[in-house]
C-alpha cells in the first residue's frame, strides 16, 4: 500500500480541510451536538456534494469504489475537526451491504446511501454482550414468509439519526443480520448524547415483522458479515483519531508560542519542549497504526487481518489517551474548560477506546489471532 497520498486523494483532502475551516467551527459543532442530535442535515448534504457518503459505494452503484486508503485520507481530515457526521457508521453499514447484500438491496440502499439521501447504522450491541458479535440475545424467527425480531440493542451509533438498521439476532439458534427501516412497526427508539458529543441510541424490537427481502446475506452468517462492518470502522476511526492527534498537537504549540510565563513564552522551556516532542512521537505512532489498520483491510489472511486491526486498535488508543492528557496538562487550569477547544479533542480521544471494542476486548483479540 502507497503511504503517499493520489493527486484525486490529495484534492479530496484539501477540500475537506477547507470545509472544516471555513464550515465547521467550533461553535458550530458545538451547536451541533448540543441542539441537532449531532447530526446537521445541511452539513451532510454538503459532505454529499463533496462525495463522502459516495466514497466507498462501488462504482456500479453510484459510487466512487475508493478502497480504504480513499477512506484513510478522508477520515484524518474529518477527524481534525471531529466532525460529528455519521461518515463511519455509513462506511461500516456501506461495505456489509456492499459485500453481503442481496441483489434487491444493493441497488435499492447503495445508490441513495451514495447521494447523501439515506443513512445505515449497525445494531449489534446489546446490554449484555459487551463488544462480541457472537452474543447477541435477540431473536428471529420465520413469520409465514417473512421474518418477526424481537429484543434490544444498545449504544447504536448514530442510530437516531438512521433511516435503517442493521440489526443482529438469532435465527435457529445462529445469528443472521437483518435490514430493519426506521418505519418499521414495533420499532422503539431512545436516543441520548454521548460524553463526546456524538449520540447514540437503544433500539427495543417487539414483534417486528420483517419480509423474507430484509435477511442480509446468508442465514447464519451474521457475525462474518458484522465483522467485514467493523474492520472498516476500526479502520477509519483509527485515520480519524490520528487527524485529531494532528490537530490538537498544533493548537497545543500554538498555546505555548503565545502563552507567557516569567517573561517568557512557555514554548520556550526546555521541559515543556520535551513533553511536545512525546506527543508527536505518540501521534506518528497512531498515524502509522492508521495505516497499517487501512492495509489490514484489503488483506486476504483472516486472522493476519483481526491481528493488525486489533493492534492498530490499542495502540492508536494508547497513543489518543497519552496526547489528549498532556494537550489539557499543557493548557493548565483552562484545558479542562469548555472556553477552549482542547476538552473537546480530550473527549473524542478518550472516547476512542470505548467505540468499536475497548482496549482489553482487542488484546484478546489480538491473542487469539496470534494463537490461530
Amino acid at each position: 500500500m502507497k503511504f503517499d497520498y493520489s493527486e484525486e486523494q490529495r484534492m479530496l483532502a484539501d477540500s475537506l480541510r477547507r470545509f472544516v475551516d471555513t464550515e465547521y467551527s467550533f461553535e458550530t459543532r458545538r451547536k451541533i451536538a448540543r441542539d441537532c442530535g449531532s447530526f446537521d442535515r445541511r452539513v451532510w448534504a454538503m459532505l454529499a456534494s463533496l462525495g463522502i457518503t459516495a466514497l466507498t459505494v462501488p462504482a456500479d452503484y453510484d459510487g466512487f469504489g475508493e478502497g480504504a486508503a480513499g477512506q484513510l485520507a478522508v477520515q484524518r481530515e474529518l477527524g481534525r475537526g471531529l466532525v460529528l457526521e455519521p461518515v463511519i457508521p455509513v462506511a461500516m453499514a456501506t461495505a456489509i451491504l456492499a459485500r453481503h447484500g442481496s441483489e434487491d438491496q444493493r441497488p435499492q440502499w447503495l445508490p441513495e446511501i451514495a447521494r447523501g439521501e439515506r443513512i445505515v447504522t449497525l445494531a449489534y450491541l446489546e446490554p449484555e454482550t459487551r463488544y462480541r458479535t457472537d452474543t447477541a440475545k435477540a431473536s428471529a424467527v420465520r413469520d409465514g414468509e417473512g421474518y418477526r425480531l424481537d429484543g434490544v440493542k444498545a449504544l447504536v451509533w448514530h442510530g437516531g439519526n438512521a433511516d435503517a438498521w442493521l440489526v443482529s439476532a438469532r435465527l435457529n439458534g445462529a445469528i443472521s443480520l437483518f435490514l430493519v427501516p426506521r418505519e418499521a412497526d414495533g420499532v422503539t427508539l431512545a436516543s441520548y448524547p454521548a460524553m463526546d458529543g456524538l449520540h447514540g441510541a437503544d433500539l427495543h424490537l417487539r414483534n417486528v415483522h420483517l419480509s423474507a427481502a430484509s435477511l442480509v446475506g446468508k442465514p447464519g452468517g451474521g457475525v462474518a458479515a458484522l465483522q467485514d462492518g467493523i474492520d472498516v470502522g476500526i479502520a477509519a476511526q483509527c485515520a480519524a483519531a490520528a487527524g485529531a492527534m494532528e490537530r490538537l498537537i498544533e493548537i497545543t504549540a500554538e498555546y505555548l508560542r503565545t502563552r507567557k510565563q516569567f517573561g517568557r513564552a512557555l514554548a520556550t522551556f526546555q521541559a515543556l519542549q520535551h513533553r511536545m516532542a512525546e506527543m508527536l512521537v505518540q501521534k506518528e505512532m497512531a498515524l502509522s497504526m492508521a495505516y497499517l489498520a487501512a492495509q489490514a483491510i484489503d488483506d486476504q489472511d483472516a486472522d493476519a487481518r483481526r491481528r493488525k486491526l486489533a493492534g492498530a486498535k490499542v495502540i492508536v488508543a494508547q497513543a489518543g489517551r497519552f496526547v489528549g492528557q498532556q494537550a489539557v496538562q499543557l493548557h493548565g487550569g483552562m484545558g479542562v474548560t469548555d472556553e477552549l477547544q482542547v476538552g473537546d479533542y480530550f473527549k473524542y480521544l478518550t472516547t476512542f477506546d470505548m467505540l468499536l471494542g475497548d482496549s482489553a476486548h482487542h488484546m484478546a483479540a489480538y491473542s487469539a489471532a496470534m494463537a490461530a
